[in-house]
């Protein structure tokens, strides 16, 4: 396939265009955690109910990372985000139709569709930018979570009150489809492997194509296995965070609105520059050993489950204090997010890589998709408070043990997939 060079300004276009798209769709996505006292109200559900409709969502974007992943590993990858951006849109006004408490909770269920789409987003940028810059790349694309988290939170505070909580869902499900139009006619398809080194400087690229026996063989790598292990549990704190946090200053530290709101801007733009932070470092290391996104990542988790236990342990009348540990747990937590989809791009064959990441997705999904209803049946037996600690600690405890194993095996791993690309670089 001729593979002409892609202009520098294009491949910042690109990412600009994804920030856009996780930026306004974490936005719509995690809308529904500030939101959670209206909506309770309004169909008169408990804690425990509220945080199915989190879980039940996480479940189907748990089964379609394996269906995204394996479309995006086959077909163009830029028009499958578009059909994302489209479909969320119209899942979210579907939302914000629903009656009832079992229709909303179907209808919040469809919204996780869409939510198992960013496999093809990060698979298309690894095949505009070569390994060494990928995990600043990948950063600086992640901060448009908790970025998305904070717009969420702000449409939620100031419009939810005035318009009611559906409109704000009509609003954000809007933006879906104008995103899907500018995705559809401004992102290029590029070849996979385009920007692998052992490939940059040819002239035509090979056309390769996942199938069955390819997505088998990833998981005899025992660094994708490990990586999913840690999914497995890596996911839990964020989204009880995302979810409860809200509701746990409002009731357990008895914020006002204006302090809910100041302090998790805060916070979350604490949380955002962690994401680039943690790419900027795991590449640093990367560059003088193989292992060192891996060792970032462990050391990340750490710090953050040290941080948000200092934190919670604040007296509820020092405000500052408790902000500025929550802000150190934030910018750690977000520290090993960026190094996850950057190792699996190290070891996983450019036509393989969504579907390598959509199954480390599946396994992240499986296994926090109870965590918002586990954290609301601790809740409603003890309090928040402990509900956030117990969950978000003992998880980050087993995914800094997991990326130590990782170090462990990453490098033999990354020496495999250089040599493959070797391999087809001789054969071009």
């Amino acid at each position: 396939m001729s593979a002409p060079r892609i202009r520098s300004s294009y491949r910042w276009f690109v990412v600009l265009v994804f920030f856009l798209f996780m930026l306004l769709h974490q936005a719509d996505k995690l809308l529904i955690g500030p939101l959670t006292t209206p909506i309770m109200e309004e169909f008169g559900i408990n804690q425990t109910q509220m945080g199915a409709v989190s879980t039940v969502a996480i479940l189907v974007a748990a089964v379609l990372f394996l269906v995204w992943g394996y479309l995006y590993d086959r077909y163009a990858r830029a028009k499958l985000v578009a059909l994302a951006s489209a479909i969320w849109g119209t899942t979210t006004w579907l939302n914000a139709l629903a009656p009832s408490y079992p229709i909303f909770l179907v209808t919040r269920a469809s919204t996780g569709i869409d939510d198992s789409s960013y496999p093809g987003l990060y698979s298309l940028l690894a095949d505009y930018f070569e390994p060494r810059v990928r995990g600043k790349v990948y950063g600086l694309l992640q901060i448009a979570q908790p970025l998305g988290y904070m717009l969420g939170m702000v449409l939620a505070l100031m419009l939810g009150s005035v318009i009611g909580w559906r409109n704000v869902f009509f609003i954000t499900g809007g933006m879906g489809i104008l995103i899907a139009l500018l995705i559809f006619f401004g992102v290029r398809e590029v070849p996979r492997g385009r920007s692998e080194p052992e490939l940059a400087d040819l002239a035509e690229v090979g056309t390769y194509r996942i199938d069955w026996s390819k997505a088998r063989q990833l998981l005899k790598s025992p660094t994708l296995r490990l990586i999913m292990a840690q999914g497995f549990f890596g996911v839990f704190p964020w989204n009880v965070i995302s979810f409860w946090f809200f509701r746990y200053l409002e009731v357990e530290r008895a914020y006002e609105p204006g302090q809910v709101m100041v302090t998790m801007i805060i916070a979350i733009l604490a949380l955002a520059s962690g994401y680039f932070v943690g790419g900027a470092i795991g590449d640093l290391f990367f560059q003088r050993t193989r292992r060192g996104r891996a060792l970032t990542a462990g050391a990340g988790v750490l710090a953050g489950a040290i941080f948000l236990v200092l934190a919670l342990s604040v007296p509820v009348t020092n405000h500052l204090l408790f902000a500025v540990f929550l802000c150190a747990a934030a910018v750690t937590m977000s520290i090993a997010s960026p190094n996850v989809p950057a190792i699996i791009h190290d070891i996983v064959v450019p036509e393989a890589r969504s579907t390598a990441q959509a199954l480390t997705y599946f396994a992240e999904n499986i296994g926090s998709a109870a965590a918002p209803l586990m954290a609301g049946f601790i809740a409603d037996r003890s309090s928040l408070g402990v509900a956030i600690l117990t969950i978000c600690v003992s998880t980050w405890l087993v995914c800094a043990a997991l990326f130590a194993l990782v170090a462990r095996h990453v490098p033999h791993d990354i020496e495999r997939l250089r040599r493959t690309m070797q391999e087809r670089a001789s054969q071009l």
